[in-house]
């Protein structure tokens, strides 16, 4: 079972889960537990190969990484805590793997939040996949993880999370980072999916204005998703929204959340 932490609030039954993206883990969720646990019950997750979820090297080599598989790990520990359902929020590929949680066990997700959402991949994202998956194997997965942070987070203003996922992706293995990787392969056909169906769920995306890689799409989604999608864009920021602009993004969640009871 993947490692999880959960802070417990005695006055309610609610839960928030919180899952980080690639190369992150679940510390990247230390400017939003207080004020979430003063509201909710609070669950973390480090996904499998990340945070304290270290898996032995053998095995790590042996697994192979589906957004299913990992979905699953998710659903593995919301049984194990007895948990019936919860709000989810997730950050850039965590959007991804809550969106396909919501589609296999959508009784268990009360509603999305998904900040840096990636809906679609553009012309920039798809060939930075190309170039991840022609060096993958060539060069240390961290200086392929430094320049793609910096080309999704290049501002000075995205400094402190563009550091934070670095220093993070450090505790990852090579072979870990690779396996990761390789779910690239399937991301642009689930993505076409999500964009064309719109799930029951109430969704809020939570995005950065200077997200010029992702923002976009998540526009175009928004206007076709009526019916269960909100957007709340933050001013002079970028990817990794619950990072750089902590006091906006906890105040706009909370706020949505508590108005869903």
């Amino acid at each position: 079972m993947i490692n999880f932490t959960t802070y417990q609030n005695p006055t309610t039954t609610e839960w928030v889960t919180f899952v980080h993206g690639a190369g992150g883990s679940s510390s990247i969720w230390f400017k939003q537990v207080r004020e979430f646990q003063k509201h909710f019950n609070v669950l973390l997750l480090d996904l499998r190969g990340h945070g304290s979820s270290k898996t032995p090297l053998k095995s790590a080599i042996k697994q192979k990484y589906t957004f299913k598989a990992i979905a699953d790990d998710i659903y593995e520990v919301l049984e194990h805590l007895k948990i019936e359902n919860s709000h989810f929020i997730g950050i850039s590929l965590g959007s991804i793997v809550i969106r396909q949680l919501a589609e296999m066990h959508p009784n268990r997700v009360k509603s999305m939040i998904l900040g840096g959402a990636i809906l679609k991949m553009n012309f920039r994202s798809q060939v930075l996949m190309k170039l991840g998956n022609t060096f993958k194997y060539v060069l240390p997965y961290l200086i392929l993880y430094r320049f793609f942070a910096f080309v999704i987070m290049p501002k000075k203003n995205h400094k402190q999370s563009r550091l934070l996922f670095i220093n993070e992706a450090k505790k990852l293995y090579q072979k870990e980072f690779i396996k990761w990787f390789k779910l690239t392969a399937e991301i642009n056909p689930i993505l076409k999916w999500f964009r064309q169906v719109e799930l029951n769920i109430p969704t809020l995306y939570v995005m950065g204005e200077e997200d010029y890689m992702f923002l976009p799409s998540v526009k175009q989604v928004v206007a076709n998703h009526v019916k269960t999608a909100e957007l709340f864009i933050i001013q002079n920021c970028g990817h990794v929204v619950n990072v750089e602009q902590p006091a906006i993004f906890n105040e706009a969640v909370i706020g949505y959340l508590k108005g869903r009871r």
